[in-house]
């Protein structure tokens, strides 16, 4: 995928550029602009007609994404398209291929070349209760490629060692390498009401994990007293 990222860090634009009938998949509503492109927009499954509309459906009351993803086509060598995530934050991109695979949170997808896919993954019980990725299942991609993702405010790499690892907020997760041993819990005392925290990811093995920088639900909480109410 050639792309380039303009703009501040904090409010980028995606710009793609697609050869004659080059296609790349982008989150739905996410476009911009665009320049000898079309888009179509399918629904998030591989199979067809009814079927594939309720397995979209399934997906997206699994995993939180949208039912439709859009297709974006070049209609001529050097078309463009610009494309932004719906929250302000840094864009990012991971390097999809045999020896790299990724889980991705719930709203972390932002585009992808055509090769890439992501499947969703079903979790164990634990994870399914207290996590904040998708409940039952998680998103896992395959294929080979790049894909984008994004999050809220900046994009922090870590590394996980056996011998060190890491623990993150439940909310400042976005991505993680799919080897990744996780589980899911809660940060102290009971449900973290003695410390303002709430549950963690806790993660081992040898690998990396992608974090955002803030959290959407901590900024809703602060604003919500400011927001006007129905008498």
């Amino acid at each position: 995928m050639n792309y380039t990222i303009v703009g501040d860090s904090d409010n980028p634009i995606v710009r793609i550029e697609l050869q004659e009938d080059e296609q790349v998949k982008i989150e739905n509503g996410s476009m911009v602009y665009l320049q000898n492109v079309e888009i179509v927009g399918k629904t998030n499954s591989k199979s067809k007609g009814l079927g594939g509309l309720v397995r979209a459906a399934a997906r997206s009351l699994a995993s939180g994404e949208s039912v439709f993803i859009t297709i974006a086509r070049g209609l001529k060598n050097q078309s463009q398209i610009g494309i932004a995530p719906a929250i302000p934050g840094k864009v990012s991109c991971l390097k999809v291929d045999a020896m790299h695979q990724y889980r991705l949170n719930t709203g972390a997808f932002l585009a992808s070349d055509d090769q890439v896919d992501y499947l969703i993954k079903k979790q164990d019980l634990g994870k399914a209760v207290f996590g904040g990725t998708g409940g039952l299942f998680v998103m896992e991609t395959e294929g080979v490629g790049d894909i984008l993702i994004n999050a809220f405010g900046d994009l922090i790499e870590l590394e996980v060692s056996d011998d060190m690892p890491l623990t993150i907020d439940n909310e400042h997760v976005v991505a993680w390498d799919s080897n990744l041993d996780y589980a899911i819990r809660v940060a102290s005392g009971t449900f973290g009401f003695t410390t303002g925290e709430g549950l963690v990811n806790e993660f081992h093995g040898n690998g990396k994990v992608w974090i955002q920088t803030r959290n959407i639900h901590n900024l809703a909480d602060r604003i919500r007293p400011y927001i006007p109410t129905k008498s």
